[in-house]
């Protein structure tokens, strides 16, 4: 089949690589436009875009998916199918109606569960055990049509959303490689998902990964990883944001501490929350590297006091 792929951010990249790699044509990319990056803030390309330069594959890069010019050159293009992963913009209808397969997007979660921007980061703070992906044919509505394929993955009890992630773009290209196969072979049929089990995933905005030690020691260690690595999960010490990498649960902790409180030992620096201290792993304070918080405490002269809010 003749493709049009949409993707922007480096989880779409696999994706694009498999179909690159298959019986199929991957004739233009459609991606975010180039956007500000770095301390210089100069306009860098997508990774989308990057690979498909490599590729030497048009792009195009609308401001809006219902620019007229952009709807034009799709038109022109006719293509078979249009796979998805990540694009990052609504798709009008004008846009929809033109491939003659529709739009196939890729999406991080066993649907209906977790439909939205954010399906991993959601999982992880909810606990889930099992998560997946599913390819379906994209409507209108949010990531509510019908379903061509599924695959599972568990998720470990220390798994990031950066970690999941990209276990489940590798293993989610393969998936849309395989629908796009059973598109043009004309042996895959949607079918319509489940009524039960719909939840929702928006966007996680940094206001969201504030921690906050008045919650059990499972849910704050669960934020943490849920935010790990955007929007990245961050508390105040002395009136600073003060950035954290996963912590570690420490029910076997042999001192009692405060929601926020610190203790720090030679080899750990434990924060005190609802339930049993965690042990704090990486740190970043405002305006400085990243460094193990056993470093940062002891650069500091700790008072009664201090503890993190």
């Amino acid at each position: 089949m003749k493709l049009v792929f949409a993707g922007t951010p480096e989880t779409s990249v696999p994706s694009l690589e498999a179909l690159l790699a298959s019986s199929h044509e991957v004739v233009a990319v459609v991606t975010r436009p180039d956007a500000p990056a770095g301390r210089g803030r100069k306009l860098v390309a997508s990774p989308v875009a990057q690979r498909a330069e490599e590729a030497g594959i048009e792009i195009l890069r609308p401001a809006k998916a219902r620019d007229p010019e952009f709807l034009d050159r799709l038109r022109e293009i006719a293509p078979d199918c249009c796979p998805v992963v990540a694009y990052g913009a609504l798709l009008p209808r004008e846009a929809l109606d033109i491939p003659r397969h529709g739009w196939v997007n890729l999406h991080f979660s066993l649907l209906p569960a977790w439909r939205g921007a954010a399906p991993v980061q959601h999982a992880v703070l909810h606990g889930d055990d099992m998560t997946g992906a599913a390819t379906f044919e994209i409507e209108e509505g949010l990531d509510t049509g019908p379903v061509y394929g599924v695959l599972t993955e568990p998720i470990l009890p220390t798994d990031t959303s950066g970690e999941l992630l990209g276990r489940l773009a590798v293993a989610g290209a393969r998936l849309l490689s395989d629908t796009m196969d059973g598109i043009e072979a004309g042996v895959l049929e949607p079918r319509p998902q489940p009524a039960e089990g719909v939840s929702l995933a928006p966007k996680i905005k940094p206001e969201d990964a504030r921690i906050d030690w008045t919650a059990p020691a499972h849910r704050v260690d669960r934020l943490v990883r849920a935010c790990t690595p955007a929007p990245g999960a961050w508390t105040a010490f002395r009136d600073q944001r003060l950035k954290l990498g996963p912590v570690r649960p420490a029910p076997d902790a042999e001192v009692s501490l405060a929601p926020g409180e610190l203790h720090v030992t030679k080899k750990a620096v434990l924060a005190g929350t609802a339930t049993h201290p965690v042990a704090l792993g990486q740190v970043q304070p405002q305006g400085k590297r990243l460094m193990n918080a056993a470093d940062w405490a002891r650069g500091l002269d700790l008072t009664a006091k201090d503890a993190l809010h």
